[in-house]
């Protein structure tokens, strides 16, 4: 996969002074990942080059408004708050983004960077625990995972596998022992996909999706060296905006 592929006029790319195209910036728990439970201020910025079946921010696809780095740090001052979540969309999309990460990390804040995995996180500051993806077959892109990513991983370093169905997870197995993954990183993540309203039933409960018992039951029998994961804001706020 050809890089540079992945980006058109729909991506808002920047030069190094144009600042960035953001969707916004609120303040929340987080709710994944290893700071989960945590108070976290997140920045989303727009665009993303993958049109995954199960995305649930497609509102950061196009839109939002661009601001300059000062403006965008000033806001995050704001809150009382030293944990930084970068997020979109796809924040490396924006070449600028590592200019901000920057700047961020020389005002002492804990940074994580959440990214689909199909753009290079070469130029991510060491310091930034980066929350990777492999895009699972259901995703619908599969094809686009840049295996040359694990180059650039280290122990500070966290992957996550969205899992849909069986073959999901068989395949999110096979890749996690093909590349050691669990020796790699610091945690690989086995997460649920579901809908809070939709995927519930009786007989798991009215806040449990049914892929989660699914999901933790094939684990247990394969012992992974993986960590399950549940989406906490999912089932405190669904999936509202700004939360």
């Amino acid at each position: 996969m050809i890089e540079s592929s992945l980006r058109s006029a729909a991506i808002p790319v920047t030069d190094p002074e144009a600042g960035l195209r953001l969707t916004e910036i609120f303040y929340s728990l987080q709710g994944e990942a290893l700071t989960s439970g945590l108070p976290t201020i997140f920045v989303r910025l727009t665009g993303c080059p993958l049109r995954c079946t199960y995305c649930d921010t497609e509102y950061a696809f196009t839109g939002g408004e661009r601001q300059s780095l000062d403006a965008i740090i000033a806001t995050i001052k704001s809150f009382p708050c030293k944990r930084i979540c970068l997020t979109g969309g796809e924040p490396l999309a924006q070449p600028n983004a590592i200019e901000l990460l920057k700047r961020l990390l020389s005002d002492d804040y804990e940074i994580s960077l959440e990214t689909a995995g199909a753009l290079t996180v070469e130029n991510v500051p060491s310091e930034v625990s980066k929350v990777m993806d492999l895009k699972t077959p259901s995703s619908g892109e599969a094809r686009k995972n840049l295996w040359s990513n694990l180059d650039y991983l280290t122990a500070h370093d966290q992957i996550k596998f969205v899992i849909m169905n069986r073959t999901d997870y068989d395949w999110a197995k096979d890749k996690l022992f093909e590349h050691q993954l669990h020796n790699l990183v610091g945690t690989v993540w086995f997460s649920p996909m579901f809908n809070v309203a939709s995927d519930i039933n009786e007989d798991v409960g009215s806040e449990v999706p049914v892929l989660a018992r699914e999901l933790a039951e094939w684990m247990l029998a394969d012992a992974l060296p993986v960590r399950f994961q549940l989406q906490l804001h999912k089932i405190i706020w669904a999936d509202a905006k700004g939360k």
